[in-house]
């Protein structure tokens, strides 16, 4: 883009960038006779566009598992005693920050794979403000603004930001260690995940383009509203609840952020192609902050995601996206949990970490846990990684829905009990009832021995459910569209098992109640839109949990804080529709359960999980035909959270068997493991044929052939098999 020197240009040029990126129809874009809007909108809108994808050139630098020490406490110097430490401590990567370039010869000579820090600068992608933005979550006209002042997505700020990504990028596209640029750190179209309903821009005209290409019939006026608005409306019947004014602006605010960074990524790529670009510090799946990751995954070739947040859903949407994690040492932790996070993140298709060094050195000499530490990263980055750098991953014919709009009307339902307070709420990976039912849903399979892999909306609207898939798992899937409601119905009639939890399709995409849920003839249920809160789980909410009340608690204490209906240890959630409905819808199967997982984590942390327990969400699972074929057992059941994933990579197939531990993070990413129990447990790992050339990746030991193999499992650590060719019987 030219220099812009006046105001006048500065405003022809924002308002070719609002079109630019948030028009629905670019030239030449045509809508079929009789075509769904929202197909429409998913099959031509910018947002759904994807960047650059090279994953063959990505692997050639991303070959091995990296793990990126940032040298925030560093004391050891960048020197020969601080590469001498790498080698010996096996870390084989490192970060230069804003451009720097002053740290190059030492990664060069150390051969110390990095990435570049906020190449896009600090301040306009993550923003920081003084009060906490409390004087700007009431006003839906404020816009988006920081301590640096308003830092609106526009033309203006495209160009300044391209200017500084271009110079950054040409200082460091020399190093022949170089592997990603980071535009920023903790990177959101607010701050982190904040309920700041700001415009992100003065073009109140592109919203007006957008709408009328979002809506395709019959678009509404645009408003401007704040969650403020919501709180009146709880009292209503459900066809008279309308959130959309709300979600529609917020909709769009996602899709500005993503084309925005999208024109980010695309710049550094115009300075250096071979290298992927992306951000750092990404947070949950949500409905503040621009985390809608069927959008984000579009527009990012590199992502550091903390763990616990967005970890399957990104290696499902982004298969080719180089993904890390952040690595915290936790003094009060023993090291078992830097090993088990190590191995986890690698069985879990994640490509290395970025350290966070604080209590690494006492002056310069390594504190006792890294001596405890490196040999699993050493054997990580040195050997095992590169085996499965590469590799893609493989599910068990288990696909889960990712739907945005749920996301959306899951915030506005949860936030009914925080009343006026709403703009505290900031940890929804903690409280929000899509984040818990996700993650029950996540537990309940891979405890199961059953592994998955998510499905985006647009997808689902564009093409159908994938043929690789069995069965489609609909976490609380509160909003769907007319289109998305057909491909579901498509696939089950096509021999699909539909399973969803509650609540299923009572809202439409822009979060408008409806009077019959967009599934009901699926399902063989009924709703008439006359339900109130009172039909819903205690009654008192709409949602299971008082999320206010259970703010400052744990599990328990969040799950007692109403009290519905249990049956088979599980919330009801509509009393009057029964539970476990089954139809035969085809040559496929409708599954409806009216029960929410959530109680599920409970029942973890204390313990009381088996496959019994977890049969009345697995059994539909297991009906349509999906079998684990890794079946771990020990002492001839299966052992409590144990999983096991599953790779292929040159004709081979790659088997970890771990522990499946709780992971929460803040959203500075600070990481704690719950639950993780040590020792080694003998295990039986048994197949469903004759396995050929298997090896223990582990000890080199040639295992041969054979269905059944005795085996030892490092309980904080990982069991490593490959094999030649592919699972037997898929």
């Amino acid at each position: 883009m030219p220099r812009i020197k006046t105001k006048s240009d500065i405003k022809k040029s924002l308002i070719v960038f609002a079109l630019g990126c948030c028009s629905l129809f670019p030239a030449g874009a045509t809508r079929a006779a009789g075509e769904d809007p929202y197909l429409t909108y998913v099959r031509n809108a910018p947002e759904f566009k994807a960047v650059r994808q090279d994953p063959a050139a990505w692997t050639a630098r991303w070959n091995t598992w990296v793990y990126m020490p940032w040298r925030f406490k560093w004391t050891i110097g960048t020197g020969d005693e601080g590469g001498q430490f790498c080698k010996d401590y096996g870390f084989n990567g490192g970060f230069t920050d804003h451009g720097d370039t002053s740290v190059l010869p030492w990664l060069d000579k150390w051969n110390l794979k990095f990435y570049n820090d906020h190449t896009a600068a600090k301040g306009y992608l993550c923003l920081q403000d003084k009060d906490g933005f409390k004087s700007f979550k009431r006003d839906a006209r404020a816009i988006r603004r920081g301590a640096k002042g308003e830092a609106a997505l526009d033309a203006a700020l495209l160009q300044k930001l391209k200017a500084l990504v271009t110079g950054n990028v040409n200082k460091l596209k020399k190093s022949p260690v170089r592997i990603a640029y980071a535009l920023d750190d903790e990177v959101s179209s607010g701050s982190f995940l904040k309920p700041i309903p700001w415009r992100m821009n003065a073009d109140d005209k592109a919203y007006e383009t957008w709408l009328a290409g979002y809506y395709g019939v019959n678009p509404p006026a645009a408003q401007y509203v704040t969650p403020d608005f919501l709180q009146p409306q709880y009292g209503r019947k459900l066809s008279e609840l309308d959130f959309s004014p709300l979600l529609d602006r917020i909709t769009y605010n996602d899709s500005l952020w993503a084309n925005f960074l999208g024109d980010l990524v695309e710049c550094s790529n115009t300075a250096d192609p071979e290298t992927p670009c992306g951000f750092v510090g990404g947070q949950t799946p949500n409905m503040w902050g621009g985390y809608d990751y069927v959008k984000l995954t579009k527009k990012i070739q590199f992502i550091e995601a903390y763990l616990g947040t967005a970890q399957s859903i990104i290696r499902s949407l982004g298969p080719k996206i180089p993904q890390v994690t952040t690595h915290f040492h936790q003094d009060k932790a023993d090291v078992a949990s830097d090993i088990w996070q190590t191995w986890w993140c690698l069985a879990n298709g994640n490509r290395g970490m970025i350290g966070w060094v604080d209590g690494w050195f006492d002056d310069k000499v390594p504190r006792k846990w890294l001596s405890e530490y490196k040999d699993t990263n050493k054997e990580v980055s040195s050997v095992q990684g590169m085996k499965v750098a590469g590799a893609k991953w493989i599910h068990d014919g288990v696909a889960i829905y990712y739907s945005q709009a749920s996301i959306q009307v899951s915030w506005c339902l949860d936030i009914e009990a925080h009343g006026k307070t709403w703009g505290n709420r900031g940890d929804d990976a903690v409280h929000g009832t899509w984040s818990n039912v996700r993650t029950a849903w996540e537990y309940l399979l891979t405890d199961s021995g059953i592994q998955y892999n998510w499905v985006g909306y647009d997808d689902l609207i564009l093409n159908g459910v994938p043929k690789e898939f069995k069965v489609l798992i609909l976490p609380s899937c509160y909003a769907l569209s007319d289109i998305e409601a057909k491909r579901i119905r498509d696939f089950c009639e096509a021999g699909g098992t539909v399973i969803a939890d509650f609540a299923c399709g009572i809202f439409d995409q822009h979060g408008k109640g409806r009077k019959a849920g967009a599934l009901d003839d699926l399902f063989g249920i009924k709703h008439d839109g006359n339900e109130t809160k009172k039909d819903f789980f205690a009654g008192s909410l709409w949602v299971e949990t008082n999320q206010d009340k259970g703010f400052s608690g744990g599990t328990r204490k969040r799950l007692e804080t109403l009290s519905p209906k249990l049956q088979d240890g599980f919330a009801v959630a509509e009393p009057k529709l029964g539970v476990k409905h089954t139809m035969k819808v085809g040559m496929g199967t409708a599954v409806y359960l009216n029960l929410s997982p959530q109680r599920y984590h409970l029942y973890r942390e204390e313990g009381k999980t088996d496959d019994a327990q977890r049969a009345v969400f697995t059994g539909p699972v297991l009906a349509a035909g999906i079998k684990p074929w890794v079946k771990v057992t020990a002492a001839g059941k299966r052992p409590t959270n144990v999983e096991a994933t599953y790779f292929t990579k040159n004709g081979r197939t790659w088997v970890f068997i771990l522990q499946n531990a709780r992971v929460t993070s803040t959203a500075l990413g600070d990481t704690k493991t719950e639950g993780l129990t040590g020792g080694r447990l003998p295990i039986e790992v048994e197949f469903p044929g004759v396995l050929q050339g298997v090896v223990d990746e582990r000890s080199g030991k040639q295992l041969g052939a054979g269905s059944k193999f005795k085996l030892e499992l490092p309980m904080a650590e990982a069991v490593m098999l490959s094999f030649a060719g592919t699972p037997p019987g898929r």
